[in-house]
């Protein structure tokens, strides 16, 4: 038996699970991750799910669902990816990642059960079908699902139950190596979460985005809900503007779920609480001597426009110094998230990063990076190589506003640094 007693060992467990940058390049498919949850017994099939996929929001749309569905009195089940902090946000009772302990125990004892299958999943089939077994056992009343990449072939689409709720958040241009080059082609891997008679909860986007939804939802029975963009005096001011959408978006997915299961409505004042949940690296405000730091995920040109509009909000008038780095991807791609950056940053710091979480990534090269500003006329910028080196030099800019955006990957090394110091 593998005993794992810290997250320590929990990482050195888990590394024997990462896969090499070459198995990556593998045909994308779900055939292994279902041989694992036939061989675990299907828990996942014993759930009612809530499974969210898009582009840009998935992870905040899932907080909320999950929010609203823990202040109705329901025991929830949340798996987000990537982690932020720790692994064990990854695996979250009622909004609350699993404690050390007994993310350990629970792991130790897993890890044995998949070793009698002798199927050998990647490190991200491995945590989400822990998350299925882990929820089933738990008994929970919902489980809200983040997909990973894309939908129709994540290791998170494997429930086959006519009740599962599909929702679908805000789509653009981003993993296009694995999920296509043009909206309708990711559009439709996104869609491909959308299983026979499913609820599907979406906004209503772009007619590219919208034919292929609507089309795979009549193909597969589906229900489908267009949610239409709401007014202002629809939405809680207190928030973010962007999040102030994925808030609405899950508060129809919620009430649906009401109505169709006869829970107990909660009130506006539960609804406005839900406001409040603690989004790690998602436009988290750190207010620190004399300047603002606000941490946000935001990884693509959509999500950094987004990010731009809100802080453009929030701090009109102010400087800006931003802390910054993509995982390694194309220069089109560097390129269309740089003009979004830089439309609203003062000062850039571009530093470097590398992580095994799911698998082996590197960021971009911060010497590229540069070039790509240059060509765009940004010139306001330098390379420091160490992230935790980078973010000493942030905390040192003059301006009011400190930015720390890009890849999840990047924010995992930086944000345990800001709240260490502020422990």
């Amino acid at each position: 038996m593998t005993e794992i007693r810290s997250f320590a060992d929990v990482h050195t467990v888990l590394e024997r699970y990462v896969p090499t940058s070459r198995s990556m390049s593998a045909p994308y498919t779900l055939e292994r991750m279902q041989k694992l949850m036939t061989a675990l017994g299907n828990p996942q099939n014993s759930l009612k799910v809530i499974h969210v996929a898009g582009t840009s929001g998935k992870t905040s749309t899932s907080y909320y669902i999950a929010a609203m569905l823990k202040a109705a009195g329901k025991k929830t089940g949340l798996t987000v990816s990537p982690h932020i902090d720790e692994v064990n946000e990854r695996l979250q009772i009622d909004l609350k990642p699993v404690p050390e302990a007994t993310y350990c125990r629970a792991l130790t004892e897993f890890i044995d059960v998949v070793a009698k299958t002798d199927i050998k999943p990647t490190y991200f089939e491995l945590l989400v079908a822990l998350a299925y077994w882990y929820f089933a056992r738990q008994q929970v009343d919902y489980a809200v699902i983040e997909v990973g990449l894309g939908g129709l072939l994540d290791g998170t689409n494997v429930v086959n139950r006519t009740d599962k709720v599909c929702v679908i958040t805000d789509i653009g241009l981003d993993h296009t190596s694995v999920l296509g080059k043009t909206l309708p082609e990711i559009t439709s891997q996104k869609a491909g979460i959308i299983h026979p008679h499913n609820a599907v909860f979406c906004y209503q986007q772009g007619t590219e985005v919208m034919n292929v939804i609507r089309e795979v939802s009549r193909q597969q029975q589906a229900e489908l809900h267009e949610v239409r963009n709401p007014s202002a005096e629809q939405l809680p001011s207190n928030l973010p503007l962007y999040q102030q959408r994925n808030w609405f978006l899950a508060k129809h997915v919620y009430e649906y779920v009401v109505q169709r299961d006869n829970l107990r409505e909660i009130n506006a004042k539960d609804l406005q609480k839900a406001t409040t949940v603690l989004i790690p690296a998602r436009m988290e405000i750190v207010k620190q001597p004399g300047h603002i730091l606000v941490i946000d995920g935001a990884h693509n040109a959509q999500k950094l426009a987004a990010l731009g509009a809100s802080l453009d909000n929030d701090y009109s008038g102010q400087e800006i110094a931003v802390l910054f780095n993509l995982v390694q991807s194309s220069r089109l791609r560097l390129r269309t998230s740089l003009k979004a950056l830089v439309g609203f940053t003062d000062y850039l710091i571009v530093t470097s990063f590398e992580t095994q979480q799911d698998f082996l990534r590197q960021s971009m090269n911060p010497r590229k990076v540069v070039e790509a500003c240059h060509e765009l006329g940004f010139t306001r910028v330098e390379v420091i190589m160490d992230p935790a080196e980078a973010y000493k030099a942030l905390l040192k800019r003059p301006e009011s506003v400190h930015v720390v955006t890009g890849s999840f990957y990047l924010l995992n090394h930086i944000r345990p640094l800001i709240f260490t110091a502020k422990a």
